[in-house]
């Protein structure tokens, strides 16, 4: 088996306290260990609380909190994405992150995963698509595989999920990015 030489980041795509989103990557992340791949978990809850101010525009580079994430990303070529669906989209802390980073290169020629999840019964699967529209326009590609956990509430607790199909669809997803 062919491992990433950096470790693949898993972005928790919400600045939410003790979010469902962070669940989800802690249990993605154990997958990847699994398979031996190295990983390392980016929550957004670890922006600086001023980053749309202190760290973008005029301001690019003079946070040095923010450039610690930013730098974290230059160093790895693989990506997944833990997006919950916020009113029918992904949420702006997300795009607002995805703003502040160097355009056109923190993305271009970058792989990534997706996987959605929501408490109704879309799995966020519109949050996703228009992920992927910006992914698209920055040059990342994305797995096809897009793994949609729906209602995720009931289907975990405790670190574990007890949806068969969502297990079986997280690891399937986690060997396909490796080997991407």
């Amino acid at each position: 088996m062919t491992l990433p030489t950096s470790p693949i980041v898993i972005i928790v795509g919400t600045n939410r306290p003790n979010s469902m989103s962070r669940k989800i990557a802690e249990y993605y992340q154990d997958i990847l260990n699994q398979l031996h791949a190295p990983s390392i978990i980016l929550d957004l809850v670890n922006l600086p609380h001023d980053f749309t101010v202190s760290a973008l525009y005029e301001n690019s580079g003079k946070n040095e909190e923010f450039n610690s994430l930013k730098s974290l990303l230059e160093q790895t070529d693989k990506f997944v994405f833990i997006v919950p669906e916020y009113n029918g989209s992904y949420p702006g802390v997300l795009k607002a992150f995805i703003d502040g980073l160097p355009y056109p290169n923190s993305f271009s020629n970058k792989k990534a995963a997706l996987v959605g999840l929501s408490s109704n019964m879309q799995g966020a699967a519109i949050a996703m698509s228009h992920l992927n529209d910006v992914f698209s326009y920055l040059g990342m590609n994305t797995l096809a595989l897009r793994v949609k956990l729906a209602q995720i509430r009931n289907h975990y607790s405790d670190k574990v999920i007890s949806n068969a199909l969502y297990k079986e669809l997280l690891e399937i997803q986690a060997g396909q990015l490796i080997h991407f």
